[in-house]
Order: structure tokens, then sequence, then C-alpha cells
């Protein structure tokens, strides 16, 4: 019997311990990366700021939502939110209420496409299609049939109402202790929503510093910031990976970014310029899929300092 059964069952042991890891442990296990980025002007003064990104909150996700709160612990000088704050239509009170502290500061915001629709249940499988494919969200995919619409103008009021810039395919500034900041920002490239010719041309003469925001860092749009000459670009989207394989990283990234740059502080070169490009693996999943592997839910304070 041991022969003929033990090795099989010794496997299946193991993958139900790593599926009760995945589910039951890390999924839930929240942290704060921290980044340095030297992208400011000599002389500008260390600006601290907190990303946050694909919470996909859920109705009763305490836990999370305590997380969430006690980030205003750090007291960044201004917030960015990088989209798909939810993955429950019912849960806008709790996305608000969980960053209410948050929107004590000075922040600004994109939408992800699950703002704007809620999800279905999806064969995890499909990604790794396509990524075969060249395909991703409505980028040479057919239009969704039967989306689930969410009252994202709720969303969208309790964030300006706040204060916060809401950065649909604009440009906003936010003044920090006498130091302009300019932000342009784009809406989701993963379901074509990006309009990059509203807000080209690069950053503006009178700002001390310019970045772009955006939710999913697709090539297309990481040209156009690099190219304008943006230093620095801050997306959201891939998960990281979410299911990772140990000691080798992601397989998807849920857009044609590489897997190299799925997460954390990396660079992308277009036209002869070089851009810092950060990509936050965000905190939380897709409702029907609440699993992590190797990939950690986060936040990152990204620390930008004076240029080399």
């Amino acid at each position: 019997m041991r022969a003929r059964y033990g090795v099989p069952l010794g496997i299946a042991a193991f993958g139900a311990a790593g599926v009760l890891y995945a589910a039951g442990y890390e999924v839930r296990s929240f942290r704060l990366r921290r980044v340095t980025v030297p992208v400011l002007p000599p002389g500008m003064r260390p600006l601290r700021v907190l990303q946050v990104s694909d919470i996909h909150m859920v109705s009763g996700q305490r836990k999370k939502q305590r997380w969430l709160q006690s980030l205003a612990g750090l007291r960044p000088d201004f917030v960015i939110n990088t989209g798909d704050n939810l993955s429950d239509p019912e849960a806008i009170p709790e996305v608000l209420d969980a960053l209410g502290p948050l929107m004590e500061f000075p922040g600004a915001y994109v939408f992800g496409s699950n703002d704007y629709y809620g999800p279905k249940p999806r064969n995890p499988a499909r990604y790794l299609l396509e990524k075969v494919n060249g395909k991703h969200g409505l980028n040479g995919n057919p239009p969704v049939v039967g989306a689930i619409h969410i009252d994202w103008e709720e969303l969208r009021d309790g964030f300006d109402g706040a204060g916060w810039l809401n950065l649909t395919n604009t440009r906003g500034t936010l003044k920090i202790e006498g130091a302009s900041v300019e932000l342009t920002g784009l809406d989701d490239p993963h379901i074509k929503r990006d309009r990059y010719p509203q807000v080209a041309g690069g950053p503006s003469a009178t700002a001390d510093f310019s970045m772009g925001v955006v939710h999913a860092p697709y090539l297309r749009v990481l040209d156009s910031f690099t190219a304008d000459n943006y230093p620095l670009v801050l997306a959201g989207h891939t998960h990281g990976g979410q299911l990772c394989v140990p000691f080798y990283g992601a397989l998807v990234t849920n857009c044609d970014l590489d897997a190299d740059r799925v997460k954390g502080l990396s660079t992308h070169t277009a036209e002869g310029r070089t851009s810092y490009l950060h990509v936050s693996a965000g905190c939380g999943t897709n409702r029907y899929t609440p699993v992590r592997f190797a990939c950690p839910p986060e936040a990152t304070l990204l620390t930008l300092v004076g240029r080399e």
C-alpha cells in the first residue's frame, strides 16, 4: 500500500497544505513595503507617497479595513489610489470607511475596471491563455456580455468630497508645503478607457515635480508617459502575479507588461528616455479567487528623493 499510494497521498497533502496557506493565511498577511526613488529635482525636500491599490473590498473584510485605516499612522505627504477598490457592489461604504483616515491627507485616484464592473467567476487558466495570445481585458478580446454595473459615482463622490483629485484622463496639482506636485492620470487601459491624447505634452513647466498615474501598466501607456519625460509612473492591476512560484516569480501580469516587472520598482525606456515605474501588488483579490501564494498583499510607502 505504501508503494502504491504513498507518493500520491503525499502530493495531495502537500497541495492541500498549500491551498490552506494561500487562502487561510497569506491572503490576509497584509504588509507595508518601503521604497526610495531618486526622481526629485536637486534641492527639493523628500516626499513620502503612500500608494494603495487593488483593495477589491468585499463586505465583511474587517481585518483589511482595520489595516487600511492603520496606514494613516504613517502620515504620508500624500496618497495615491491606483484603482480596483471593489470586488462587491455593496462594499462601497466599507471602502470609504477603510480609507477614511487616509482621506485626511492630500490624495488622488484613478479607477480600474472593478470600480466600474462587478467580478464574475473566471477560470484562472484563461490568464495563461491570454498571455500566450497577447490579448488582455478588452484589448483584442470581445466585449463582456452581461456585465455587472457598479454605482461607481458613489465611490467617486466619496473621494471627491474628501478633496482627493480625480485623475480620470486629466491632470491635477497638489500643493505640499509650498511645492507643486503635478499628477497626470489615465482611466483604465485594461478596458480601453485610457485617452492619452487628452493629457499629452509632458510635465508642466510650472510644476516642481510631475508623475504619471494609471491602474493597468500597459506598454502603450508606459511608452507615452516615458516619451513625454515623466520621471515616475505609478500603477497597480497585476496583483504581483497573485499565485507565484517560489524562487521563480509570477507567471502572468494580466496585461502586456513582462513578468519581471510585475511588482515593485523598475524602469521603463521609450524613445531614448527612461522613467521609473512602480507597480503595486495590491492588497486584495477577486472575490472568486481569494488566494495568494508567494505574493502577500501590500501597500507601499515611496520616499521620493533628489536625483543623483
